[in-house]
C-alpha cells in the first residue's frame, strides 16, 4: 500500500542589491535609489548610516528610496542600506558622497561696451566655483537674435545692422547655477551719414552720440587720414552732432571716419566712408596762385586765409583758402563786394566784412559756416535802422555802411568800423561846405543792436589830412587790448595808430595816444621822419601783453612817406617803398623802439597789406597792391612772404598772386579754433 505526503523541501538565499550603488548628490538634495531583492517578496527597510530612516545629520531616506542629503557646509559620505524584511542579515548598500555647496559667481568683461552696427566685439566671462561654463544670451533671448545681436559660445557679440542707436545686454550665465549671471550693456552707434553741402569741397558728417560721448572727424586721401577737425561734445542726454569737414582739394577723393571719445575714455572710430569733392562753378575765376619754398627751410604749418580784391575787369572777388601748396581748398564769393578781411570765429564758422568804394558803401556783415550758409546778416540799410532804434550815446546817426575790419570781444561783441559823411565848414584851404568821410566804431551786442559808439569827428582835427582829403581817416584795423580793455585803431590816411580810452564801453573815448609822424611818441632806433610808418595796414599786437611795454606789428605801405623836416614826400624824386616794422612801445616813457624791419625796397604796396607774427617766430605779410618797382603805376599783382624776425631777413615761403590783388593773406592754424594742421 503506498502512502501520500513525505519528500523533502529546500529555502532559496535572499539577496538585495542597491542601485546605484555610488552616488553623489548636492548638500539638501534628493535622489532616488531602488533595491533588487532575490528569494523573497518581503521588501526592505531603508536606513542612512546604520539608523532606519536616516536622521537630519547623515540624510533621510523613505520607504520608497527616495534619498534627501543633510544640509552641510562641507563635503561628507553617508552610506545608503537596503536590508531584507524576511532576512534581516540580508542587506545592500550604496555609497553617497554629499557635496557642500559651492558658491558660484559670474564676471563679464567689458561691462561696457560701444559697437559699430554689423560689427563684432568679444566678451568674456569669468566663473568662479565651477567649471561647467556658461550660456549667453542677448535681451534674455540665448545666443540673442537678428533684432537685437546675437553672440555665440565664445562670446563673440555680433551687433544688429541698425541705422538709428540702439541698445543691448548680453548675459553670462552660470551652467552650474542659473540663479548666478552676470550681464553687460552694449551701445550700437549707427554708421554715421556723409552727405554734400552747397560748397563742394565741404561734407557735413553726421553721427549719434551717446550721452557724454565728445566726436572729431579724421579725413584724408587715404585711410591713414592726416587731418582732423575739431572735437564736438554730445547734446545734453546723447543725440546727432553734425561736422562740417572743409579742407580737401578740388575734384578729389577723400576717407573720413568720425572718432568718438567716449564717457568712460575709451573710443570709438566709425566704419569709414569716401567723398568725392566738386569742381568749383562754371563761371568761377580762379586765382592764379604760384608758392616757392626756399630749400631747406620749414615754413609755420596752417593753412592760408586771402581775401580778393578785384584788379581787372571778369576777375573774382572773394573769400579763399589755399594749403601752402597753393591748392585751393576753400572758397566764398557770396557777398554783396568785395570782403575785406575775412576771420574764423570761436565757434568755427567766419564772419567776413564786404564794403565797396567809397568806403562802406554796398556794405554788410555776414557771419557764415564751412559750407557757405549764412548765420546771419547786417547790411548797411539794417544798421542805420539799428542805430535809429538805439539808445546808446552818439548812435542817433547814419552810417554809409561799414567797412574793412572788426574786432570780436571776450564778450561776444563786436567792434565795427562804420563810415559816416558829414558835410563840414570853415576848413583851412578846403572849399566850405565840404562833405568829409571820417570813421565810427561801432559796438555790436550779441543780438547784433548797437550799445556803444565813438565818432573821430569828436576826437580829431579836421584841418590834419596828411593824404586823399575828404576821406579824412580811412580807418582799417581795430584790435581789442585784453591788458586794459582799450582798443587800438589803425587810420590810413592820417599814417597813424591810435589807442582809446574804451574800457569795455565804460572808458571817457579819449585817445589815450597817437604814434607815427606828429604823434605822442618819440621814435628809436630810426630817424624821424622817414623811419616811421605812412598809410599803413593791418596794426595788431604781437606781445604777450597789450599795455605797458609791448610790441606792435603792422604792414607800412609807405605812400607819401614823409622824407626829412621839411616836408618833402617820396613818389617824387625818391621812389616811395615799402615796410614792415616791429615797434616796441613804452606807453610811460612814451618811446617807440624799431625792434625789427623788413625793408622790401624797391617794392612798393600802393594799398592794403597785412602782416602777422606766426607760431614759428617768422613774420608773414602780404603786399598788397604792388606797383612796378620805382613807380606808381600797379602790376595787378601781390606777394604773399613768410621770413625769418633776423637780420638779415630770410626768406622762407612766398605765395606770388597774379591778376588779383590779397587784400588781407595771412596763415591760420586750420578751419578748426584749438587744431593745428
Amino acid at each position: 500500500m503506498t502512502g501520500c505526503g513525505g519528500g523533502s523541501s529546500s529555502t532559496q538565499a535572499i539577496t538585495v542589491t542597491v542601485s546605484p550603488s555610488t552616488a553623489t548628490v548636492a548638500s539638501g538634495k534628493t535622489i532616488q535609489f531602488t533595491a533588487s531583492v532575490s528569494g523573497s517578496i518581503a521588501g526592505v527597510s531603508w536606513s542612512v548610516n546604520g539608523n532606519v530612516g536616516g536622521s537630519s545629520a547623515t540624510g533621510t531616506i523613505d520607504t520608497f528610496g527616495n534619498y534627501t542629503a543633510p544640509t552641510v557646509t562641507s563635503n561628507t559620505t553617508s552610506t545608503v542600506t537596503a536590508t531584507s524584511k524576511a532576512d534581516s542579515s540580508k542587506s545592500g548598500s550604496a555609497a553617497v558622497s554629499i557635496t557642500a555647496p559651492v558658491n558660484v559667481s559670474v564676471a563679464i568683461t567689458p561691462a561696457t561696451a560701444t559697437v559699430g552696427a554689423s560689427q563684432v566685439t568679444q566678451f568674456m566671462a569669468t566663473v568662479t566655483g565651477s567649471t561647467t561654463g556658461v550660456t549667453w544670451s542677448v535681451n534674455g533671448t540665448a545666443g540673442g537674435s537678428s533684432t537685437v545681436g546675437t553672440i555665440d559660445a565664445s562670446g563673440n557679440y555680433a551687433a544688429p545692422a541698425v541705422t538709428t542707436n540702439a541698445t543691448a545686454t548680453v548675459t553670462a550665465t552660470s551652467n552650474a547655477d542659473s540663479t548666478k549671471s552676470a550681464s553687460a550693456a552694449v551701445t550700437i552707434i549707427a554708421p554715421g551719414i556723409v552727405a554734400s553741402t552747397a560748397n563742394v569741397q565741404v561734407a557735413n558728417y553726421t553721427i549719434t552720440l551717446p550721452t557724454g560721448a565728445t566726436v572729431a572727424i579724421q579725413f584724408g586721401p587715404d585711410t591713414n587720414y592726416g587731418l582732423t577737425t575739431w572735437q564736438q561734445p554730445a547734446p545734453a542726454g546723447g543725440g546727432a552732432v553734425s561736422i562740417l569737414v572743409a579742407g580737401m582739394k578740388l575734384s578729389s577723393a577723400y576717407h573720413m571716419r568720425a572718432v568718438l571719445a567716449l564717457a568712460d575714455g575709451s573710443t570709438f572710430d566709425d566704419v569709414d566712408h569716401t567723398f568725392t569733392t566738386g569742381t568749383l562753378p562754371a563761371g568761377t575765376l580762379v586765382p592764379n596762385l604760384t608758392v616757392t619754398t626756399t630749400p631747406g627751410a620749414i615754413p609755420q604749418s596752417g593753412i592760408e586765409l586771402l581775401d580778393f580784391v578785384t584788379a581787372t575787369a571778369g576777375q573774382s572777388s572773394g573769400a579763399v583758402v589755399t594749403d601752402l601748396g597753393g591748392n585751393i581748398l576753400w572758397t566764398y564769393n557770396g557777398g554783396p563786394s568785395q570782403p575785406n578781411p575775412i576771420k574764423l570765429l570761436p565757434n568755427g564758422h567766419f564772419m567776413l566784412s564786404f564794403s565797396g568804394q567809397p568806403d562802406g558803401n554796398n556794405s554788410e556783415l555776414q557771419e557764415i559756416d564751412l559750407a557757405g550758409t549764412v548765420i546771419w546778416q547786417l547790411t548797411g540799410a539794417q544798421l542805420n535802422q539799428e542805430l535809429a532804434a538805439a539808445t546808446c550815446a552818439g548812435c542817433d546817426i547814419t552810417v554809409v555802411g561799414v567797412h574793412h575790419d572788426f574786432a570780436v570781444l571776450p564778450n561776444g561783441h563786436l567792434i565795427v568800423i562804420a563810415a559816416e559823411d558829414i558835410p563840414e565848414t570853415g576848413l583851412t584851404n578846403e572849399p566850405s561846405p565840404i562833405t568829409v568821410t571820417g570813421d565810427v566804431l561801432i559796438e555790436l551786442d550779441e543780438n547784433h543792436k548797437p550799445v556803444w559808439l565813438w565818432s573821430e569827428f569828436d576826437h580829431l582835427d579836421l584841418n590834419r589830412h596828411p593824404v586823399a582829403f575828404p576821406d579824412w581817416t580811412h580807418t582799417n584795423s581795430v584790435v581789442y587790448s585784453p591788458d586794459d580793455h582799450d582798443l587800438i585803431v589803425s587810420m590810413r590816411d592820417q599814417s597813424w595808430v591810435i589807442k582809446i580810452d574804451y574800457n569795455d564801453g565804460q572808458g571817457t573815448g579819449n585817445i589815450v595816444w597817437r604814434l607815427g609822424y606828429q604823434g605822442d611818441f618819440t621814435l628809436v632806433g630810426g630817424t624821424d621822419p622817414q623811419d616811421w610808418f605812412y598809410t599803413q595796414h593791418d596794426a595788431n599786437v604781437i606781445s604777450p601783453n597789450s599795455s605797458g611795454v609791448f610790441q606792435l606789428l603792422l604792414f607800412d605801405d609807405g605812400d607819401a612817406r614823409v622824407l626829412d623836416t621839411s616836408g618833402t614826400i617820396c613818389g617824387t624824386t625818391t621812389p616811395c617803398v615799402s615796410r614792415v616794422p616791429i615797434f616796441q612801445l613804452d606807453e610811460t616813457a612814451k618811446t617807440a623802439t624799431i625792434e625789427w624791419v623788413d625793408d622790401l625796397a624797391p617794392a612798393f604796396s600802393f594799398f592794403g597789406g597785412s602782416s602777422r607774427l606766426l607760431q614759428n617766430s617768422n613774420v608773414e605779410y602780404d603786399a598788397c597792391g604792388l606797383t612796378v618797382p620805382g613807380t606808381s603805376t600797379l602790376n595787378n599783382m601781390s606777394t604773399i612772404m613768410e621770413v625769418t624776425k633776423t637780420t638779415p631777413v630770410q626768406p622762407v615761403w612766398q605765395m606770388q598772386v597774379t591778376g588779383q590783388y590779397a587784400y588781407r593773406g595771412f596763415r591760420i592754424p586750420s578751419f578748426y579754433p584749438g587744431v593745428q594742421w
